[in-house]
């Protein structure tokens, strides 16, 4: 696995707040670049076999106006796919809720023949409780750990292995890049204007959340 801080420095994070049917919905995006090119990011995103080597398996029909469902996680509908450059499904756990609104988009960008910019955007309306405890990096820093796996995918291609990747997901780098990966999510958040003492709850809160004490310790 990479150097951790080249992995947490690789990805671009922002919050926004973005206008949805539901009201106001708190937007979180990560931007990085793949050395992949577009197809290749493009397919491993959208192919119901590549897709669950890298991050889970999937089940429905992957194609406008049908319905998804990725083992033990979220499902929705493909609201939007076009290929080989934008891709936005509903993300819904469990039975939808009334007034609820949580989308996925990612967006590619060709840079040359080899190399692709990979934009995804999460926006939901979220609880206010569950933000004021937690803030961006309660989601965050889960598709950080996405991301990552889909990076290790794209130069491995077949040569992948997923239950090595979910062995170091257990393993001391793995928390010490969640930890990173929550301050990360931090350092956003301030940005985004969130007070210092604040930014500081939320992010210790999601570090305890993904990073609770090893077992014996």
């Amino acid at each position: 696995m990479a150097d951790i801080a080249d992995l947490i420095n690789a990805m671009h994070r922002q919050v926004r707040d973005t206008e949805t049917p539901q009201g106001t919905g708190r937007g979180i995006v990560m931007s990085r670049t793949y050395d992949a090119p577009v197809h290749d990011v493009w397919e491993a995103c959208t192919d119901a076999e590549r897709l669950g080597r890298w991050f889970l398996p999937v089940t429905g029909e992957l194609k406008p106006g049908g319905h998804y469902q990725l083992e033990g996680n979220a499902g929705g509908e493909v609201l939007r796919c076009e290929p080989p450059r934008l891709l936005r499904v509903s993300w819904i756990f469990g039975e939808p809720q009334e007034g609820g609104f949580s989308e996925v988009e990612v967006r590619l960008t060709p840079e040359g023949q080899e190399r692709t910019r990979f934009e995804l955007e999460h926006v939901a309306v979220v609880d206010p409780a569950f933000w004021g405890t937690y803030g961006p990096g309660a989601t965050g820093v889960g598709w950080d750990l996405g991301l990552v796996s889909l990076g290790k995918y794209l130069v491995e291609g077949e040569a992948f292995d997923r239950e090595a990747t979910q062995a170091w997901s257990e393993s001391d780098e793995a928390r010490a890049f969640l930890t990173a990966s929550s301050e990360a999510w931090g350092t956003a958040n301030a940005a985004y204007g969130t007070p210092a003492a604040t930014v500081a709850a939320m992010t210790s809160a999601t570090t305890d959340f993904y990073v609770p004490p090893a077992s014996g310790s």
